[in-house]
């Protein structure tokens, strides 16, 4: 039976007059992956901050196990900015320590890209105080996960990671024995990491079991059935659902019935898209020319991005743009942004941009766009028009679709500032689609975004006809919104993938694997007398010891799980309990062979 790491008994936490938890019951044990979801200001990081006793209930208690283990990571980080990234994350270890072990080699690998942090100009000797909030953020999850813990409580681990960082987070905290709690809005995360969904909504806490996907049709069986939300709502969520059935297939294990009635309420629910159809309105918008570069070179001060790029955006295409930190996605729109307003007399350092004369761009940035605080919502939007044409016979008010964007009729009467930055994200959408564009740039759109507001916007883009590129580490959000997926690898050339994401992080895996360093040249320098063919067969032998000790890990790992699944079968468990004492005492060879072959490679 699984132990009970955290017990929360009838919470309740108020701010001002409001209840963000109301008399709220949860408990959390050995084993559990659970995923936090709901809207911003809702409650989740108080609920999660109050799980972990970093904040104390106005009533009611949070107890933990004896004992308890416990590793949090915040949305402010508590490094020390004198310190070095080496003090915070690896200590007082020995170079051949910390890269002996296997964990730490492959979270460093995994964050940061390799074990000689390419992307810190010091390495590991690097002071903190300079870096990025996203950096800091980086080498505190570093940190964590480096130690060992019972429980593991995690407030948007996925900000500031790129695809590949998120998909190798995925794998990582699939593979731990500890429990999770994640508050994320990163959808695909969650349906790859956790098995259990709590939502926070007006004061109380629905439990799910299963992933996101699992979580997204019980939740719209539940208000079906119950008939309390409203029918706008009611048809998001079985458009949602059947993005998710007709995709892949979600990591779930509901019964057969479930997912026959799962297909059951999505029966009569067309495709996201009539792609034809806003494929004929977006030529009759744009004509044939949208963007076409001709042998284009992007630069970034002194540093060259992309070079004899030629390629064609053009009416109707919807772009998913993915690509290395620093390889240009940014740059590149900048680029195209500059021909548009200028209307092609800003031309890149080579090469030319023809951009068609019916262009008319939106260009949503990372940084969200100043407004008068005194200004109000709608006010704000009104202040573009009053209505918006969506194509197809549709057209909304400024206050309509303000409430499709979560501005109900009273916050839009809110000043602006008074808004959150995933407010004030979302008012910026909403002024750029009250231009009427027929070309969309989307610079990670889906920061600071919620759940329920990422998949209206979706909604709204399906039926929005024009051309669109879209940059996010959000994988769910790209697959849902785009036709094609484009990369940036670090090359300088932009390549198709025609299998989308996964292509790119095959491709990936296989470029870090070919350039980053073994552990032994980020270790030490090369042994003295050793020739250059000893080093050699060192190396390769050091990568054999390296796949071995990964295939000693894996066997590990099963191991514990069997023994957790048969606790009550004593005979089973001593006899597991061997095989991990051999296994245990086959990894104390490896690593001693891995530190001897270390110092010749």
């Amino acid at each position: 039976m699984a132990v009970n790491l955290v017990n929360v008994e009838a919470v309740t936490k108020v701010y001002g007059t409001r209840a963000l938890l109301d008399g709220v019951s949860l408990g959390v044990s050995e084993g559990d992956r659970i995923g936090v979801v709901g809207r911003n200001g809702d409650g989740k990081t108080t609920l999660i901050r109050m799980l972990a006793k970093l904040e104390e209930a106005d009533t009611g208690r949070v107890t933990h196990s004896g004992g308890l283990r416990l590793g949090v990571l915040t949305q402010h980080d508590s490094l020390d900015p004198k310190a070095t990234i080496r003090h915070e994350v690896i200590g007082v270890m020995a170079d051949h320590e910390w890269a002996g072990s296997a964990k730490i080699r492959d979270v460093l690998t995994g964050l940061f890209g390799g074990l000689d942090l390419p992307g810190f100009e010091q390495g590991l000797d690097t002071v903190i105080g300079p870096l990025s909030g996203g950096e800091r953020r980086r080498i505190a999850l570093a940190k964590l996960l480096i130690e060992d813990q019972d429980l593991l409580v995690l407030d948007e681990p996925t900000n500031h990671l790129d695809v590949e960082g998120i998909s190798w987070l995925a794998k990582h905290l699939q593979e731990r024995r500890s429990a999770l709690v994640c508050v994320t809005h990163d959808r695909w995360f969650l349906d790859q990491v956790c098995t259990r969904m709590w939502d926070v909504q007006r004061g109380d806490v629905h439990e799910y079991e299963g992933g996101y996907s699992d979580y997204v049709f019980a939740r719209a069986e539940r208000e079906r059935i119950a008939a309390t939300e409203e029918t706008k709502r009611q048809n998001l969520m079985r458009k949602e659902l059947a993005w998710l059935r007709r995709g892949a297939p979600a990591r779930t294990s509901k019964p057969r019935y479930r997912i026959e009635a799962a297909n059951e309420l999505i029966a009569d629910v067309p495709p996201p898209r009539d792609t034809s159809e806003l494929m004929k309105f977006a030529n009759a918008r744009l004509g044939k020319t949208v963007f076409d570069l001709e042998d284009v070179t992007v630069t970034a001060g002194p540093k060259t991005l992309l070079q004899h790029l030629t390629w064609q955006l053009g009416p109707g295409d919807r772009i998913g743009l993915v690509g290395v930190n620093g390889a240009g996605k940014t740059s590149l729109l900048r680029a195209l942004a500059d021909a548009a307003v200028t209307q092609g007399e800003t031309q890149p350092a080579a090469g030319s941009v023809t951009v068609g004369k019916t262009v008319r761009l939106a260009y949503l940035s990372q940084d969200v766009t100043e407004l008068p605080g005194s200004l109000r919502v709608l006010e704000a939007v009104q202040q573009i028009r009053d209505r918006v044409d969506l194509g197809k016979g549709r057209e909304m008010t400024a206050g309509q679709l303000c409430e499709q964007f979560g501005f109900s009729k009273e916050k839009q009467w809110t000043p602006v500032g008074d808004l959150s930055g995933g407010e004030r994200r979302r008012l910026q959408l909403l002024r750029l689609l009250m231009d009427e564009p027929n070309v969309l740039f989307l610079d990670e759109p889906t920061n600071d975004l919620d759940i329920e507001t990422l998949t209206q916007l979706e909604d709204l883009l399906d039926g929005w006809p024009g051309s669109m590129v879209v940059i996010s580490h959000d994988r769910f959000f790209i697959e849902r919104t785009t036709d094609k997926t484009l990369a940036l690898l670090g090359d300088k050339t932009l390549r198709m993938l025609p299998r989308g994401i996964d292509e790119y992080l095959e491709r990936r895996r296989k470029m870090i694997e070919a350039a980053v360093p073994t552990p032994a040249a980020a270790a030490a320098p090369q042994k003295p007398g050793v020739s250059a063919a000893d080093a050699r067969a060192a190396k390769k032998e050091l990568q054999k010891v390296e796949r071995q000790l990964d295939k000693v890990s894996e066997k590990e790992t099963k191991l514990h799980a069997r023994i957790a699944d048969n606790a009550t079968d004593f005979e089973l468990v001593a006899k597991l309990d061997a095989e991990l004492r051999e296994l245990a005492g086959e990894r104390e060879e490896l690593e001693m062979r891995w530190l001897e072959l270390a110092e010749d490679a």
